[in-house]
């Protein structure tokens, strides 16, 4: 789970940004041993976040299923494509399904019902 979970943290973190409802975003998740979903899912936006961290936290747990099935499903993580990681590391370059921002627009939906 560390690494997909990792891979799946900065897919959410990174759609959250580009949704425009928060400049910067560090996204925590936590897994328990036998639990399927996160024990813990924490958003932390430095102050720059348009709702509370705390909603921010709601949005990401409708939005995304952050179970390790989900991760995997969702970022496609069985195709093989780690020997290309191996060089310039894992985050930052296209060509990775975790850093697709296709779920931005539903973020910044959820986050403006909050606001009206």
């Amino acid at each position: 789970v560390d690494r997909s979970a990792a891979y799946a943290a900065r897919w959410v973190a990174k759609n959250i940004v580009a949704s425009g409802v928060a400049s910067r975003c560090e996204l925590q998740l936590a897994y328990a041993i036998g639990v399927v979903e996160p024990v813990s899912v924490s958003v932390n936006t430095y102050g720059t976040g348009a709702v509370p961290d705390s909603e921010l936290e709601k949005i990401v747990r409708k939005t995304f299923d952050l179970t390790p099935k989900g991760i995997m499903e969702a970022l496609d993580l069985r195709k093989p494509i780690y020997k290309s990681t191996a060089a310039y590391g894992h985050f930052g370059r296209d060509g990775f399904s975790w850093e697709d921002t296709a779920r931005a627009q539903d973020i910044k939906d959820l986050a403006g019902k909050l606001g009206s």
